[in-house]
């Protein structure tokens, strides 16, 4: 018997814990660093100053095909057939070229509004390792969090560094 327990405590020995260290672990609320960050506020101005002319020119397009239209329907009766024709294909023409120029434009600008997502986020990064390296942290989660207290939520100070870094440049 004296055996048998002494085997069932060493083979229970792994499975006790070992005394915890001190760990320093802190949370961020991502996309609270992200909205209030002021890298953010300028990526969109950015991005609306780029699409702002082309935005501008699909409109215009859009006008000059409905203008064209208006004709058709009030000019069409008095005109030849081969105006008529001529003018259909024009239409069916620029309402191609119009489609082709939309769909480019949504490409273009999903594709550079990733680009600044992808520089913001690893200016975010940068800003929490920093941060993490300065304060001895040991682990910074971010979503998935259920809870956190205000005492290790770090968010504010990675704005306020953010902050700094933009306006240092």
């Amino acid at each position: 018997m004296r055996f048998l327990t002494l085997i069932l405590l060493l083979a229970a020995a792994p499975l006790t814990v070992a005394p915890a260290a001190d760990y320093s672990i802190a949370v961020i609320d991502a996309n609270r660093v992200v909205e209030e960050s002021p890298q953010y506020a300028a990526a969109g101005q950015a991005l609306q100053g780029e699409v702002a002319e082309r935005e501008r020119a699909l409109r215009e397009q859009q006008e000059e095909i409905a203008k064209l239209q208006e004709r058709l329907e009030r000019d069409g009766p008095l005109m030849s057939e081969d105006e008529v024709q001529r003018l259909q294909n024009d239409i069916r023409s620029r309402q191609r070229r119009l489609k082709y120029a939309q769909v480019e434009f949504q490409e273009d600008f999903a594709l550079r509004q990733n680009e600044l997502r992808t520089k913001l986020a690893k200016q975010v990064q940068e800003a929490v390792i920093e941060l993490a390296k300065e304060k001895g942290i040991d682990l910074i989660l971010s979503e998935g969090v259920v809870y956190s207290s205000d005492r290790i939520d770090l968010s504010d100070e990675v704005i306020e560094r953010l902050k700094q870094r933009f306006q240092s440049r």
